[in-house]
């Protein structure tokens, strides 16, 4: 475990599912971990999965399907447990063999990619759940280490003149296009990496949330490695 999580006032730590599911954001904290050291072989599994796309969605039934180690068994035991207290939860999950995601062609307005700093966003009451098997893990950075890159007034500048429009409608565009989701860390900021195995429940922005949203982004893959990664 990321000893970093151990001192940030951002990042709530348990034990079980249970603390996990039950633990409540308050002040600071909008990142809770289920802190882990997984035993079994997911390297295997990354393996033996066939990647269709760049983001391939992995069902079940493939899972159940790999011949494996027993290390690779017990790797893909965790996996469906995961999935299972998830389910039972009521929310959906989605394993994930990811070599890389799409980048935003807009870019040089103002990205919009999931390697990007961002939040998420619900109509509804929502958490985020998230953990990486194998590959590089995902960022969270404290919310008072960044900056809404739409308050940035040389980026504001350069949407309002790919905008021009109504000075009235402006937020809206702005909310339509998701750019108001996006951050930019302060020269400063100290990302905390989620590290390998770890369950994770982030905050999402929604309809009376008590807590900023988590400020979370997708790490870059290293080269030649798949990452394998669970995420509702």
């Amino acid at each position: 475990m990321n000893t970093e999580l151990l001192v940030s006032s951002q990042v709530g730590i348990v034990s079980s599912f249970d603390a996990l599911v039950n633990t409540k954001f308050h002040d600071d904290v909008n990142a809770i971990c289920w802190a882990r050291n997984l035993s079994g072989d997911f390297k295997e599994i990354v393996s033996k999965l066939r990647l269709k796309e760049n983001v391939t969605d992995v069902s079940i039934d493939e899972l159940l399907q790999l011949q494996l180690s027993v290390n690779g068994c017990s790797a893909r035991e965790t996996i469906l447990s995961d999935f299972k207290l998830l389910e039972e939860l009521g929310a959906s999950p989605f394993l994930n063999l990811i070599k890389f995601y799409p980048r935003d062609e807009d870019a040089d307005l103002i990205s919009t990619d999931v390697y990007s700093y961002h939040v998420d966003r619900s109509p509804i009451i929502a958490d985020t759940f998230l953990c990486t098997y194998h590959g590089t893990a995902s960022e969270i950075i404290p919310n008072n280490q960044v900056d809404q890159k739409i308050l940035i007034p040389e980026i504001r500048e350069k949407l309002k003149a790919f905008y021009n429009g109504p000075e009235a409608n402006f937020d809206a565009f702005l909310e339509a296009h998701f750019f108001d989701l996006h951050y930019q860390p302060k020269t400063d900021a100290t990302p905390i990496n989620l590290g390998v195995g770890n369950l994770w429940k982030l905050a999402v922005d929604y309809p009376e949330q008590t807590v900023l949203p988590c400020v979370h982004r997708a790490p870059l893959e290293n080269e030649g490695e798949y990452r394998l990664l669970m995420i509702c």
